[in-house]
């Protein structure tokens, strides 16, 4: 049996109990829950994915809505530009699709925020096409079973798009079990941080388990939070999110000791787009 076949069975006995995975589900349900996956983990997405899709089930519903109603219904998922994202593409599937996800890789990268993972994701998990579906599960697991490398390069490459499209099969239904098969295995099985080598169904057909998991060569990237402007940023956006009226600057003061990061932050959710400056100088979720 190849490897393929064995990733793809084990998906069949042990995929996740998602909600944005059962057979009523449309299509623009399943972009939205790739969008909150973006950085998002699927235990966080998975509670507020429901809340979402019982206020704005479709696009028109979700195209109507006030980008501040948006913002605050995303809550702290974290990159509050995706939910603005999400409701621009809401209004352009509307106005130009008839409220209908359009079934055209091409067409689907022409939306705001929809870039090739995105795209391919949909013609994938929505529509069932073949696609070449990369996210950093997918190429992670590429990187060790068949290369021997614990991770990936910083950016995708060319030859790794290539090698990765050598993988999917063919035909539509296959590929698109694959493409969801290999992601669950990143995500369960051959994690960045806790691989379950011992416990893994392709141990022996793993390059990077058979010669001894050597260690990533590189410098290990880092994300860190505390004390950075996406964390005041973060902090910002709760307190808005929170109020019914505009916020003073002394309130927005009390959030933050720093005040040039402060204003850094506030500058910078404002040109997003995410914040506006009120006529009487208070700050408030745009409407």
């Amino acid at each position: 049996m190849s490897t393929q076949e064995r990733i793809m069975d084990w998906y069949r006995a042990n995929s996740r109990d998602l909600p944005w995975r059962t057979s009523e589900v449309t299509a623009w349900q399943i972009l939205v829950s790739e969008i909150m996956l973006q950085q998002t983990p699927a235990a966080r997405v998975a509670p507020a994915w429901l809340e979402w899709i019982a206020r704005w089930p479709d696009a028109q519903s979700l195209a109507q809505a006030s980008p501040a109603d948006v913002l605050r219904q995303w809550n702290r998922l974290g990159y509050p530009n995706r939910a603005l994202r999400l409701h621009a593409t809401a209004q352009e599937v509307v106005n130009r699709f008839s409220g209908q996800l359009p079934q055209d890789f091409d067409e689907l990268r022409s939306l705001p925020g929809i870039g090739e993972y995105t795209a391919a994701a949909i013609m994938s998990f929505a529509f069932n096409k073949r696609a070449v579906v990369l996210d950093t599960n997918v190429r992670r697991v590429i990187a060790r079973v068949w290369h021997g490398n614990e991770r990936t390069p910083s950016h995708l490459t060319t030859k790794e798009r290539q090698e990765a499209d050598g993988l999917v099969p063919t035909d539509d239904a296959s590929a698109a079990l694959w493409s969801i098969a290999v992601m669950e295995f990143g995500a369960v099985v051959c994690t960045s941080r806790t691989p379950q080598c011992h416990s893994c169904i392709i141990s022996s057909q793993c390059t990077w388990h058979l010669q001894g998991h050597p260690a990533f060569e590189g410098v290990k990237r880092t994300q860190k939070f505390t004390g950075t402007d996406r964390q005041v940023r973060g902090k910002i956006m709760a307190a808005l999110r929170e109020s019914t009226s505009g916020v003073t600057r002394d309130t927005l003061t009390s959030l933050w000791p720093h005040a040039t990061q402060r204003s850094r932050a506030l500058s910078s959710l404002i040109e997003d787009g995410l914040v506006e400056q009120n006529d009487d100088g208070t700050f408030q979720l745009p409407n």
